[in-house]
């Protein structure tokens, strides 16, 4: 578009079209000497429109060039301007992190101190209260002072001006071409923004205008807006600015960079502060005593990083990466924030929301300390731990001894001590490990659920023929034959409470088959186990009538999802989906809907009744006094003997250790095991220690809280024990958790056990 067609376009004279074009344009000898001349003609023209009301001529030109305030562009007339998203604890006071691709927050002005506001009105526009927007008189003297100077030293646009071109820039509906023409030096491009400017200024107040301008304007160091620019220089609110802090801020938007106190030269910003003190006392907002005295300071800066993602969280705290980056993953699946995931995204980073999430700093340290007792960062093993509140579904912890971290790591040595790997929750090419007998509750609910009591009984014996083909030396005569690990203290009648408690893998085994495995796989899956594992997946889709070692723990979970479907039975059967926040807050003080997603999986009496049985591994006794011996009786005494269950698990040759318990309150579940390498067997030792750290984790939970029971379950579903059961004598105490009785390391183990006891 050239000047003739602008002109006949608006109104305007092609010489005030070459004014502009000259402040607009780069500067050259030539173009300075045209502006020269014409610098007599734009001082009439200023005088001919100071005696017109309201810059009519502007004014006629706006209207007949764009239209009015309804016509604008919609980003103007309701601002879309990109802000950072912060995340909190569950407290909703203790900061993780904030996501943001534009460090900004916006603030009201009643939360900017009023010398702030002062301080950028006389830095950039003094007669900002007097003008419709477009100010010819601040045109005119910039043209004359960069005329004369030889360089482009003062700007002709107003607050309203640099606020169009602001949010035209950053518009985030705006495509990347769109966005960078909204600076392009062209007379078309100006006369666009003084039409917008117009505009703007016959709906909103000046006030709006201010605030809005300072909630937008670059600051330099990545801070977009008063209030990110307040934290990043200051470490403070913006309604805190002192006097020479405000003057400094103000000083930055004519050249963020060139004057950034941080990153820049410090003596030009000292130099541009005084330039504002100095405008603020010549407006008489302040005095030139105050204004002699603000230059004086010397200039204190609090630089502060804002932390931005799950690999730079508040105060160094990496150990809370992994929920963080649990709840981000959360995040994307959820269609309340956009219809794809790249729209949420977008919207995590520049939507402006507050998360309160679920995560208990409290419990979040205990979890971490009892994870690297057992594991140190530089081991290759891990302690994954997760804890789940009943009823709702909400993470309280993720721990793990490893740094959640990009940085490289020493030769050899793949995911430690860094690692963003989601250990815990499991996910990309996380499928899990391993978790033994854990897997038998599923058995027993599905058993329950059919109608079988917890006193149904079988004289289990030390190897188990069974209808499932086999080869090896897991096998009779062609099929598969598990063993107990223990055979002295396992073997004989159990019910499903002595069964569970001395965790007999022969019992479950036939309990499975009783009730056929793919009710226990079904129900696994009900409770929220995922099979992330390919081979697991097809096996459970395709054959899980015939996945009779299932019930002994051979598919891959995560402690997430085994303490969630703990957190099931605690519950009393309601399922809820893992849940990473307490609430979520739009920019504008409107709550999104983030509750828990629950729904009732298992009658509430079948899961009474797992958990009466559930009560013999950690040592307590169920109310029909039917328990005798636990492979995790230490639990009752760190528990300070308050209701609790759980249950421990040992994959084969004891290639993974794992413990999950729960109270009303509370589900934790830990699996020892080498992400890495599952021939790496983390052995037998270990389940004493994973036992106590998942332990201790619940007693930090249940601190304070009050000492809830568990409810008995019917007589329907705990039937008649028709044979005494029979009690070791003397009572040996705790005994380890059998593994996955399939290979040549179990009999051997058995053959040593024997030898060790004569």
């Amino acid at each position: 578009m050239n000047w003739l067609t602008v002109a006949a376009q608006v109104g305007w004279s092609t010489a005030s079209l070459a004014i502009l074009e000259s402040m607009a344009l780069p500067r050259t000898p030539l173009s300075r000497l045209f502006t020269v001349l014409l610098t007599g003609l734009l001082a009439g023209l200023v005088l001919a429109v100071a005696v017109l009301p309201g810059n009519l001529l502007l004014g006629f030109a706006a209207r007949s060039a764009f239209g009015s305030y309804s016509a604008l562009p919609d980003v103007l007339r309701t601002p879309a301007t990109p802000q950072r998203s912060y995340v909190y604890a569950n407290d909703g006071t203790t900061l993780i992190t904030t996501f943001y691709d534009v460090n900004r927050t916006d603030v009201g002005l009643d939360e900017i101190a009023p010398t702030m506001r002062a301080a950028i009105v006389a830095a950039e526009d003094r007669r900002f209260y007097n003008h419709g927007g477009v100010d010819l008189r601040g045109m005119a003297r910039a043209l004359v002072s960069n005329a004369t100077g030889g360089e482009t030293t003062q700007g002709g646009s107003t607050l309203t001006m640099q606020y169009v071109r602001n949010v035209l820039k950053t518009d985030p509906g705006r495509t990347a071409e769109e966005r960078a023409a909204a600076t392009e030096q062209t007379v078309e491009r100006k006369l666009q923004e003084i039409r917008y400017a117009k505009a703007l200024e016959q709906r909103l107040s000046k006030d709006e205008i201010l605030n809005r301008y300072l909630n937008i304007a670059y600051f330099g160091s990545g801070a977009y807006g008063i209030s990110a620019a307040s934290q990043r220089y200051f470490a403070k609110t913006p309604a805190d600015l002192t006097l020479s802090e405000a003057a400094l801020l103000a000083g930055l938007v004519q050249s963020p960079e060139a004057y950034n106190p941080i990153d820049g030269d410090q003596e030009a910003a000292l130099a541009r502060r005084a330039y504002v003190l100095n405008a603020m006392a010549d407006t008489g907002v302040i005095t030139a005593g105050e204004a002699a005295a603000a230059r004086a300071e010397p200039l204190t800066l609090r630089p502060t990083a804002q932390p931005n993602g799950c690999t730079a969280l508040a105060g160094g705290q990496d150990d809370w990466s992994f929920f963080c980056d649990y709840l981000r993953q959360w995040w994307l699946t959820q269609p309340v924030f956009g219809e794809t995931v790249e729209e949420r995204e977008q919207a995590l980073r520049r939507g402006g929301y507050t998360v309160v999430t679920s995560l208990d700093p409290k419990l979040q340290a205990t979890a971490q300390q009892q994870a690297t007792s057992v594991y140190g960062y530089d081991e290759e093993r891990v302690l994954p731990i997760a804890a789940v509140e009943p009823g709702t579904g909400r993470v309280l912890a993720m721990a793990v001894n490893r740094h959640y971290s990009l940085a490289p790591n020493p030769a050899g040595q793949p995911n430690y001590p860094n690692t963003v790997n989601p250990l815990i929750s499991g996910g990309d090419s996380v499928a899990g490990y391993q978790a033994g007998s854990t897997f038998k509750l599923f058995t027993m609910l599905a058993a329950l659920e059919a109608g079988m009591p917890l006193s149904t009984g079988f004289d289990a014996p030390s190897r188990l023929p069974t209808r499932y083909d086999a080869d090896g030396d897991s096998s009779c005569d062609g099929r598969w034959c598990p063993a107990n690990s223990n055979p002295e203290w396992m073997d004989g009648y159990r019910m499903m409470w002595d069964g569970f408690g001395r965790s007999v893998n022969t019992y479950f085994v036939w309990l499975a088959e009783q009730v056929g495995p793919e009710k226990v796989v079904e129900m696994a899956q009900r409770l929220g186990i995922t099979f992330r594992a390919d081979s697991d997946a097809d096996f459970a889709e395709h054959n899980a009538e015939n996945w009779g070692s299932f019930t002994l723990g051979v598919a891959a979970t995560t402690p997430l999802d085994l303490a969630n479907a703990y957190a099931t039975v605690a519950a009393e059967g309601v399922y809820c989906a893992p849940l990473p926040v307490v609430s979520v807050t739009a920019p504008d003080g409107s709550p999104v809907s983030v509750a828990p997603s629950c729904e009732r999986v298992l009658d509430a009496d079948v899961a009474r009744a797992a958990t009466d049985a559930a009560r013999c591994p950690v040592g307590q006794q169920s109310p029909f006094g039917q328990c005798n011996g636990g492979t995790a009786t230490s639990v009752n005494q760190i528990l300070g003997g308050r209701p609790v269950a759980g249950k421990t698990g040992s994959s084969e040759g004891n290639a993974t250790e794992a413990f999950v318990g729960f109270t009303p309150q509370i589900a934790v579940a830990g699996i020892a095991a080498n992400p890495d390498d599952a021939t790496d067997a983390v052995g037998a030792a270990v389940q004493a220690e994973v036992i106590a750290a998942v332990a201790r984790v619940m007693s930090t939970a249940v601190q304070g809280q009050p000492e809830l029971a568990f409810d008995a379950p019917s007589r329907a579903l705990v039937g008649d024990p028709r044979r005494p059961v029979e009690r070791p004598e003397p009572d040996r105490g705790p005994q380890r958790e059998p593994s996955d009785d399939r290979g040549p390391l179990v009999e051997f183990r058995r053959w040593l056990d024997r030898l060790n006891r004569g």
